[in-house]
This record gives structure tokens, sequence and C-alpha cells, in this order.
């Protein structure tokens, strides 16, 4: 029988969604070594965003989606495919919103779940259990809804304090806000079945 080593255990624990985690380090040290500076900070939230399912112990599903999504609206935003593209910023508002709010959705769900496990008896303890699937389509919306005007505050701040090119407008921002909604609410129905 060989002998364990590091790398064994390294490569055996795995899964899909580290190849984007991969992806998204080498995307902010890659720019931040080319001196693009506001796309590296952009990478470095996106590399948190990718890091998040895997703690909280998302789906294989769940988690190479929002590594995807997020990878991809990273560089889209670094190379101007907005502009080329037109409905790319919307459709990725709603997939990434969506995405975003159903793990928020679980970390929510898992920090119940251990402020149950240290108090017993607490009839909040089991937030998904307790729920109907209207109410959890609710509140994962709710929880987007939320996101989406972070997102937005984000977009203004660095319009704002960074960079004059960072897109923002009275009609971006409610049209963001709104498929960031959607997609939430559409992230929602998918949770209250069970896909997650």
């Amino acid at each position: 029988m060989p002998v364990p080593t590091l790398r064994s255990h390294l490569v055996a624990d795995l899964v899909p969604g580290d190849v984007l985690r991969a992806v998204a380090a080498l995307s902010l040290i890659t720019l931040a070594l080319l001196g693009e500076p506001i796309s590296a900070a952009l990478f470095l939230l996106v590399l948190g965003g990718t890091v998040v399912p895997r703690a909280v112990g998302a789906s294989p599903v769940l988690d190479v989606v929002t590594g995807t999504s997020l990878v991809v609206a990273g560089w889209a935003s670094h190379l101007d495919w907005y502009s080329a593209v037109p409905w790319l910023d919307l459709a990725l508002h709603a997939v990434c919103t969506g995405v975003l709010a159903a793990v928020a959705e679980l970390v929510l769900r898992r920090w119940v779940r251990g402020r149950g496990a240290a108090r017993e008896g607490d009839a909040a303890d089991d937030l998904a259990g307790a729920r109907t699937r209207v109410e959890t389509v609710l509140l994962v919306g709710g929880l987007g809804s939320v996101l989406a005007i972070l997102w937005e505050v984000g977009e203004w701040a660095g319009h704002t304090f960074l960079d004059e090119s960072i897109g923002v407008g009275y009609t971006d921002t409610v049209s963001d806000l709104v498929t960031g909604l959607a997609g939430s609410l559409v992230a929602g129905v998918l949770v209250a079945r069970g896909a997650r």
C-alpha cells in the first residue's frame, strides 16, 4: 500500500469549484502584476465570493455556478465586454445575484443551525425546516435584494472614488436592481425545490 503524501491529501480534497478559485486567485495576481489595481481589487472580491460556497459546504453545482458566474463577471468588467455585449450586464446581474442569494441563504441556515446546537429548544433554530416554499422564495429574494443594493453601492463608490469609467446611472442602477431581484427570486424557487 502506498504511503500517503501531502500532495495526495491535497489532490484528494479538491473539488471542481477549486479550479475556479484558482482562476480567481491567478486573475488577481496577474492583474496586480500588470498594474491594474481596480481590476485586481475586483478580483479580490471575486476570490472572496468563490471561497464562501466551499467554506459553507455548498453543493458542487452551486459552488461551480457561483465561481463561474463571478469569474466571468470579473473578466467581463476588466475586458469591457459590457460595452461590446449590452445584454451581458443584466444577464450577469441576474445570475450572480441569484447564486449569491442562494449561497447567502445557505450561510444563514448554517449559522442558525450552529446557534441551535448551543441553545436547544429554540423554535427559530431550524430555519430551513420551519419555512414554507413561499417563505424560502421570499427569503432568498430578500437576501438577493440586499446583495443587489450593496453591489450598486459598490459600483457607485467605485465610480465616485476610484475610476469614473465604472458605469453608473439611474437607468443602469434600476435595471441592475430589478434583474438582481428577478435572479434572486428564480434562485429562491430553486432553493425551495431543494436544488442547492
